[in-house]
């Protein structure tokens, strides 16, 4: 360890935080480059800790980028990594070496905290007015305080650890993602109790739950339903409870918001202070919580020794179910940056998002180029925590601590990028797979990177993806395919 320099790791291991933001992409806050939002928390994290240019979720949408950050394994090597419904059962095998698992096992304290969307239970049929189970428990975490997949997606209710919070069970939970169920209005019915309007064809019109159609059917669970303008608060009192309940031992908290993610209703404080509508709010009220943790940590005297990790699941949207004028009151605003694509896309602003390691006692700050990865998280803890992960587990993974800690300027050398098509990037080239398919998803306003040719695009000099050079170095596109085929065939 003394080549880290971390003699007081002995004395105490730090504590960590590793925050994930929902749907955040890397132009979206200023000290990524943002002008007209001014994210002073994260700004002041970042200073002082190590802030990644070339940071990146494995995935483009946020189930498969989760379960990666979570096992080290490839999304797309398991079948049923996609977006979630509401209802899916747990698609973490419950035997397999995770992340909160690593840390449980080196004698930490380990929670969630915000979105899971995972799954839950063994199977898609479950009861959800009983115990609700395999889940968060049961992949590594000691306590978890969550909602079970998106605020778009019913059951609208708060989970800890394997009971819904506040059920009555004399107003029991259905739910349902294939038809209607009960006689509770819908968004497509109703539409007007809607406070606010769904985007026509992109399914948020089912259960009305606080003035918003949803995605999926739900009936009962009145007083167990949450109100979108205290999610964010909710989440944050029971994370600063953990903090402060188990400041005296080291824990690992993930604490993963629902911010800049729809339905963007933030709390009466943050209402239209931005300037850019609902998200750029729920961006501010993302940037607060964060200062709050951050707060916390210094209240109860463990700041110095308490490693913050922030970083998004994907690439931003703005157009995403709802019309909360994202797009009419965008300002100039680049949610992506000078990156093209973002949510849903095998481009850049798919899987490059803003990702921030923050610890006094064991880093100086800096700016890093190295390629880092969410899925590099289990080799890298266990690296720190001189643990051991068994053979045949998190094998996508790679000990990257030495860049995470700023000893390593390069990180990765060879990256797989998951959107709808996928791409691998070797010494900063990136080849993207010959996908057919739109260029351009008009229902959400995003660059897919879809192109029925190969694209080759030099990242060192060009990461806005501008010059595709397959045309020009077909050595390089075949090699690069032949390697995607065989990481594929792993």
């Amino acid at each position: 360890m003394s080549f880290f320099g971390l003699q007081s790791f002995a004395q105490k291991k730090p504590n960590v935080i590793l925050i994930c933001a929902d749907d955040l992409g890397y132009g979206d806050l200023s000290c990524y480059g943002a002008t007209k939002l001014h994210t002073l928390n994260l700004d002041k994290l970042a200073a002082k800790g190590i802030r990644f240019t070339n940071g990146h979720s494995t995935s483009a949408t946020c189930t498969p980028a989760r379960y990666a950050l979570m096992t080290g394994e490839y999304p797309w090597r398991k079948k049923g990594t996609g977006i979630l419904p509401g209802d899916a059962a747990l698609i973490i095998p419950t035997d397999r070496k995770t992340l909160p698992k690593v840390f449980k096992e080196a004698g930490y304290q380990t929670a969630i905290v915000g979105k899971w969307h995972l799954g839950l239970g063994e199977q898609v049929e479950k009861n959800w007015n009983g115990e609700i189970k395999p889940g968060p428990n049961e992949v590594g975490f000691g306590y978890s305080f969550i909602f079970p997949a998106t605020a778009d997606r019913v059951p609208t209710v708060f989970l800890q650890d394997h009971q819904v919070v506040a059920l009555d069970k004399n107003d029991p939970i259905a739910v349902d993602y294939k038809q209607k169920i009960g006689n509770e209005p819908t968004g497509k019915e109703n539409p007007e109790l809607l406070k606010m309007k769904s985007t026509p064809g992109q399914g948020h019109d089912n259960t009305i739950v606080n003035g918003i159609g949803r995605i999926g059917f739900m009936t009962g669970g009145k007083m167990a339903r949450w109100v979108d303008e205290e999610l964010s608060f909710t989440f944050l009192t029971q994370a600063k409870q953990f903090i402060a309940s188990k400041k005296q031992s080291p824990f690992f908290l993930y604490f993963a918001l629902t911010e800049p993610h729809v339905p963007r209703m933030p709390a009466t404080m943050f209402k239209d202070k931005s300037g850019l509508g609902a998200r750029g709010d729920a961006i501010l009220q993302l940037d607060w919580t964060v200062g709050e943790i951050m707060k916390e940590l210094e209240q109860q005297g463990i700041a110095q020794n308490t490693m913050i990790v922030f970083t998004s699941d994907n690439g931003p949207v703005l157009d995403d179910g709802y019309q909360d004028e994202a797009v009419t009151r965008r300002n100039g605003h680049t949610p992506a940056g000078t990156l093209r694509g973002g949510k849903y896309s095998a481009l850049e602003g798919g899987t490059r998002v803003p990702f921030i390691i923050n610890w006094p006692a064991g880093i100086k700050p800096a700016v890093s180029d190295a390629l880092v990865s969410q899925i590099d998280f289990i080799q890298s803890f266990a690296a720190l925590l001189q643990a051991k992960i068994p053979v045949g587990t998190a094998t996508d993974s790679e000990n990257q601590l030495a860049a995470f800690l700023g000893k390593n300027k390069t990180g990765r050398s060879v990256y797989i990028e998951q959107g709808g098509a996928l791409s691998i990037i070797k010494d900063n080239w990136k080849y993207i797979t010959p996908q057919k398919g739109p260029a351009f998803a008009k229902a959400v306003g995003i660059e897919t990177g879809n192109l029925d040719a190969p694209q080759l695009y030099d990242l060192s000099k060009d990461k806005e993806e501008k010059n595709n050079l397959a045309a020009t170095y077909p050595d390089k596109v075949k090699a690069l395919a032949a390697l995607l085929a065989e990481i594929k065939d792993k």
